[in-house]
């Protein structure tokens, strides 16, 4: 977080930097998450011969750059961007995006609870960071509550206010699977039967963190469907859903099969 981020970076670090002047050897820039400026030699601009300098960067521009010497008695910092691989730029760059947004919202929390940004920070930002991840550390919030940030000893005022911002300001993203049971009943409360199925199978899962749906394809085939916070979830409470509502119809005198649908 910038709020204790590091005065100089170090060699090897990728940053984010924006290019401030462009000149026929080079471009100076300004290294957004440290408030510093640095050179990117022409050299280091790209493997390739450089024919117009502004065909590869230009004033404005956000890139991704690492970091190749730092000399903090001079002031001097040199970057390159040739040595930046697609891959690194994108997880940068997503790094980057997620750790100011979690600022923003530690931001809010702190406007919620009437403190100044540096006291939650050290109250609850420093152990968030640690134990999890701060952005992370938000996600959780929004899934799983305020019990885990008390545990870490964030005051109950703040770990509340963590919560009620994360949920409001990121929702958790959900996966979704499903599945079709076929049914059969031939007894005269055949579908009362099925219907008590799938509501008992409802009913148990409830309290597990998983969203379900029910709704019939063409009978004697039913859908099952189930939103979680990830495919290992989500699957495993599919798989006890479809059991459960297949012995329940069993169990009363039916049949069913349960087939996973890709």
């Amino acid at each position: 977080m910038s709020l204790k981020k590091p005065e100089w970076p170090d060699v090897g670090d990728l940053v984010i930097a924006t290019i401030e002047s462009v000149t026929d050897y080079g471009a100076y820039v300004r290294l957004d998450e440290y408030d510093k400026k640095g050179l990117l030699h022409i050299s280091e601009i790209s493997s390739a011969w450089i024919r117009n300098i502004r065909d590869f960067v230009r004033e404005g521009q956000k890139v991704v750059l690492k970091v190749l010497r730092v000399d903090a008695e001079k002031g001097h910092i040199d970057l390159s961007l040739r040595r930046v691989t697609k891959r690194e730029k994108i997880e940068k760059i997503l790094s980057w995006k997620r750790e100011r947004k979690a600022e923003h919202l530690l931001r809010n929390v702190a406007e919620k609870v009437g403190l100044p940004i540096e006291e939650v920070y050290e109250k609850a930002g420093v152990v968030m960071e640690k134990d999890y991840g701060l952005y992370e550390s938000f996600e959780k919030a929004a899934r799983d509550g305020a019990g885990f940030l008390l545990k870490m000893g964030v005051p109950e005022k703040i770990a509340e206010a963590v919560v009620e911002i994360a949920r409001e300001r990121m929702p958790v993203p959900m996966v979704k699977v499903k599945g079709i049971v076929e049914l059969r009943c031939m007894k005269p409360n055949g579908v009362k039967i099925i219907k008590e199925a799938f509501l008992e199978a409802k009913k148990t899962e409830k309290t597990r963190d998983a969203r379900l749906r029910f709704y019939v394809v063409a009978a004697p085939r039913y859908c099952i469907e189930v939103m979680a916070e990830d495919y290992k979830h989500a699957e495993s409470t599919l798989q006890r859903v479809a059991e459960s509502v297949v012995s329940n119809v069993v169990k009363a005198g039916g049949q069913g099969v349960f087939m996973r649908e890709k």
